[in-house]
C-alpha cells in the first residue's frame, strides 16, 4: 500500500479504498472506470484496471475527470505517481488508429511512431500486418481487422477503430407506436450511444427494456438484422417483442435453432446452434455468411461462448450491438468483448433507473442456516472439490424455504437453484412445478406463460431462467444455490424479480446461506456486482424468520 491510498496489485491493477459514507457519490464518480472489489460495513474497496481506464477513455471520459474522482473520493491522498500512471494509461488509448486511407484501404496509423514501431517488432502482431507506407502508417488486410486489435490490447496498446462499417442489405424497420409507448430516454441515449461509437455494448438493469434498445438500433440501421440469444425461448421472446414494437411482420423473422432453421431479413438464432461441431467443424457458422448482414446484436453478451467470438473478429465490417446486465465475466474475457464486440458505450446505474420507477426496488437478503452437527463432520471431512455441493444442498435449507414461499404465500414467486437433485426435492415439498435443463421448450413455454397469467403462483426453476426469460410477475426471489461465486449470475436473478409491479410494490430477494462453508464465501463473491449498484444485503438468522 502506498499512504494508504491505493494498493497497486502485480497485474497493473489498482485497489482504491472509499469511506463508506460517501458511497452513493463515490459509486457515480467511479463506476465509469471501476469495479467494486468488497463492500464490507464501513469501507468499499474498487478494482481498477487497464481495460477499465481503456472503456471509459472510449465512452469519452477524459484522464482529468478519472483523476479528479480519485482524489475527491480515496480514504488517503493519492500519491502523485500513480495519478500520473493512471493518466499516462488512459493516453494509451487512440495512439493507434484503424482507418480507411484515401485509397479505401484499412490501414493502422499512430501519433506515435515509436508506439508503431515497437508493436510491429512483436511476433503475434507481424504477420496481421502488410506494407508500412511510411513512417505512421501500416497497411492491414481487412480480414485480421478484430485479430490485430486483440493482439494490440493484450501488448497494451488498444487502437480506435474508425474504419467504419458497410451498411449491409438494406431492409425497413420501425419502431411501431401505435400502442401508444415511447422509447424511456435512457434507452434513447443508449441507442444514441451505441450508434455514435458504430459498434460496442450497452449495459442495462435486467427489466430495464434491452430489448427495446436492440429495436431502437434496427430501426436505425434499417438492415438486415442477425441476433443472437441464449436460448429457444429466449428467440421466441425477442420475436414477439420485435413484432409488438416494431414493423416487422411474422414472414420477416426468421428462428434458427435447434427445432427451426429459418433465414429471414431479421434472423433471431442461439448461441448454442451456432457452437454445435459435427465432426470437429461448426456446420452452422455458414449462417453469417447466409445474407449481407447490416447489424448483429448479441444478447447477454457477457455470456458469449469462445467460437463466437473467433467468428465475430470476421464480423468488424458489421456493426455489431452486445446487450447485458453485466460486464462481468467469471472467465476474464472482458477484454475480448471490448476488442471484438466494441467498448461499452452506456452505461446506466441499476439505482439511478429504479428512482425513475423504471425498475422495483429490490429488499435483498441473505439468511444464514447452521449446518447440523453430522453434516458439518460430512463436510469437514470433504474433498474441497465436494465442500461447495455439500453445503449448498444441505437439508437445514429446506425448511427455511417453506417458511419463505409461505410468507409470500400468492405472490409471484421464483426458487432459483443449481442442483437438480436439490431442486426436484424442493419442488415436491413445495408442490410446484420445476423448470430445468431437460424441460421441453413447450413445456418451459406452458409454464411461463400460466405463470405471467397468474394461474400458478410459484415456480422452482434452474440456472436455465438466469437469462432472457420474461417473467414481468415475479416479486419474490429464493436462491438456495448457485454457480459458485458467479457475480453475474447473482444480477441476473435479482434482475428476474426488477420489473416494475403495477401497484409499486418491493421486490425480495433472498439468498439461502451455510454458514462457516464456502458457500457463505461464494455468497459474498456473488454479492460483490450488486453492492457495487448500491444494493445492501441485509444478513438475517434462520431461526429469526
Amino acid at each position: 500500500m502506498t499512504d494508504g491510498a491505493l494498493i497497486v496489485q502485480s497485474d497493473k491493477t489498482l485497489l482504491l479504498e472509499v469511506d463508506h459514507p460517501r458511497s452513493a457519490e463515490a459509486r457515480r464518480a467511479i463506476a465509469p472506470f471501476a469495479e467494486l472489489e468488497r463492500a464490507p460495513e464501513h469501507i468499499h474497496t474498487y478494482r481498477i484496471t487497464p481495460l477499465g481506464l481503456w472503456n471509459a477513455r472510449a465512452a469519452g471520459h477524459d484522464a482529468e475527470q478519472v483523476v479528479d474522482a480519485l482524489v475527491t473520493h480515496s480514504r488517503y491522498p493519492v500519491p502523485h505517481a500513480l495519478l500520473v500512471d493512471v493518466a499516462d494509461t488512459m493516453a494509451r488509448y487512440g495512439r493507434l488508429t484503424l482507418l480507411k486511407d484515401d485509397d479505401g484501404r484499412l490501414v493502422l496509423r499512430t501519433t506515435d511512431r515509436a508506439v508503431l514501431t515497437e508493436v510491429l517488432r512483436h511476433r503475434r502482431i507481424k504477420p496481421l500486418i502488410g506494407e508500412r507506407i511510411d513512417d505512421d502508417i501500416v497497411v492491414v488486410h481487412p480480414s485480421e481487422r478484430g485479430h490485430l486489435k486483440q493482439e494490440l490490447l493484450k501488448v497494451g496498446w488498444p487502437a480506435e477503430d474508425e474504419a467504419g462499417y458497410v451498411d449491409g442489405e438494406a431492409h425497413p424497420i420501425d419502431l411501431d407506436r401505435t400502442g401508444g409507448w415511447s422509447m424511456r430516454p435512457y434507452q434513447e441515449q443508449a441507442v444514441d450511444g451505441f450508434w455514435d461509437g458504430g459498434s460496442g455494448v450497452v449495459v442495462l438493469p435486467c427489466g430495464a427494456g434491452k430489448t427495446l434498445v436492440g429495436a431502437g438500433a434496427m430501426a436505425k440501421a434499417s438492415a438486415t438484422t442477425l441476433i443472437l440469444v441464449t436460448n429457444t425461448v429466449s428467440a421466441r421472446q425477442w420475436k414477439d417483442e420485435l413484432l409488438r414494437r416494431t414493423s416487422l411482420t411474422e414472414d420477416e423473422i426468421g428462428e434458427y435453432s435447434g427445432a427451426r432453421k429459418e433465414i429471414r431479413p431479421v434472423t433471431i438464432a442461439t448461441y448454442q446452434v451456432l457452437t454445435t461441431r459435427r465432426k470437429g467443424a461448426y456446420t452452422h457458422l455458414d449462417l453469417l455468411d447466409a445474407r449481407d448482414w447490416g447489424l448483429i446484436v448479441y444478447d447477454e453478451v457477457h455470456l458469449l461462448p469462445a467460437p463466437i467470438f473467433r467468428m465475430t473478429a470476421d464480423l468488424q465490417a458489421r456493426r455489431r450491438l452486445g446487450l447485458t446486465a453485466t460486464l462481468v465475466r467469471e472467465d476474464g474475457l472482458e477484454s475480448d468483448v471490448f476488442s471484438l464486440i466494441g467498448p461499452k458505450r452506456f452505461d446506466a446505474p441499476w439505482k439511478d433507473i429504479e428512482a425513475q420507477g423504471y425498475i422495483a426496488p429490490a429488499d435483498c437478503v441473505e439468511v444464514r442456516v447452521t449446518l447440523p452437527d453430522g453434516q458439518r463432520m460430512a463436510y469437514a471431512v470433504a474433498e474441497p472439490d465436494d465442500r461447495y455441493r455439500l453445503a449448498s444442498c444441505s437439508d437445514a435449507k429446506l425448511p427455511v424455504v417453506e417458511r419463505l414461499v409461505e410468507r409470500h404465500r400468492g405472490e409471484p414467486t421464483l426458487v432459483i437453484g443449481q442442483y437438480l437433485d436439490q431442486l426436484d426435492e424442493l419442488a415436491h415439498r413445495l408442490g410446484a412445478d420445476v423448470i430445468t435443463g431437460e424441460t421441453s421448450v413447450a413445456e418451459r413455454q406452458r409454464l411461463y406463460g400460466a405463470f405471467r397469467d397468474g394461474d400458478i403462483s410459484l415456480l422452482v426453476v434452474s440456472k436455465v431462467a438466469n437469462f432472457s426469460i420474461d417473467l414481468p410477475e415475479a416479486s419474490v426471489a429464493i436462491q438456495v444455490s448457485g454457480t459458485f461465486g458467479s457475480r453475474q449470475e447473482e444480477a441476473q436473478r435479482l434482475g428476474r424479480v426488477l420489473r416494475p409491479k403495477g401497484d409499486g410494490r418491493t421486490a425480495h430477494f433472498y439468498t439461502v446461506v451455510a454458514r462457516d462453508t464456502v458457500d457463505a464465501d461464494f455468497a459474498a463473491h456473488r454479492q460483490r456486482f450488486l453492492a457495487e449498484q448500491g444494493y445492501a444485503y441485509r444478513i438475517i438468522d434462520a431461526t429469526d424468520l
